[in-house]
């Protein structure tokens, strides 16, 4: 598990960085089951509480239906790496209008899990807002330039495996969960480390 000082060291590179600009875009990338959610929200929280305004993102918030991610001309594993999320969508119509403060709110189209749809849902923004995504593959190439500070939450496969074993039940019984790691989400993140060597390109690192 990550030690607290890790999140108060991220904050206080937060708090430098606001002092130079008005919006702050924060990542943390890691693998699947590899707390980046637990991380995000004790940030998000520790931000709150010294009345830093902040808004907080789930990469997989911004993913295609199951129509188009379930694609079986492709690999399991390709399908998740190649076409999973709606980089586009997230870079155009989230990013850009946050870093361009256009408007004080904004519009956006998140994704229902449940009914494998769309929904909208408004945000606001303040002159200093810290914007933290957290997710998956978030030091790919497609996301070149979004990030003022990236931190990686790095955990071995076997700890990350043995985690989504005790929470991912919605996928099945334990041989499911395996197997579903073994075809679509392992073989697409041990290409994302070789590609991208997130560990060594981040700003700071959580072992």
């Amino acid at each position: 598990m990550y030690e607290k000082k890790d999140i108060f060291k991220i904050y206080k590179n937060i708090q430098c960085l606001i002092e130079e600009k008005d919006i702050i875009i924060v990542g943390i990338d890691g693998l699947g089951g590899a707390g980046k959610s637990t991380i995000s929200i004790e940030l998000s929280e520790l931000l709150s509480r010294n009345q830093v305004h902040n808004l907080l993102f789930h990469i997989d918030d911004f993913i295609h239906p199951k129509a188009i991610r379930y694609n079986e001309n492709y690999a399991e594993w390709e399908c998740y790496y190649n076409i999973q999320w709606r980089y586009d969508y997230f870079i155009q119509e989230v990013i850009e209008p946050i870093k361009s403060k256009r408007e004080n709110s904004i519009d956006i189209e998140l994704y229902d899990k449940d009914h494998d749809s769309y929904f909208i849902t408004k945000e606001y923004l303040k002159d200093k807002s810290v914007v933290i995504v957290e997710g998956i593959f978030l030091q790919r190439e497609e996301l070149k330039n979004t990030f003022d500070f990236m931190i990686y939450v790095d955990v071995p496969e076997k700890i990350r495996l043995d985690r989504v074993l005790s929470r991912d039940h919605y996928i099945g019984d334990e041989e499911q969960i395996i197997s579903k790691y073994e075809n679509r989400y392992f073989p697409a993140e041990r290409r994302y480390v070789e590609k991208c060597q997130p560990n060594i390109q981040a700003d700071y690192v959580i072992k």
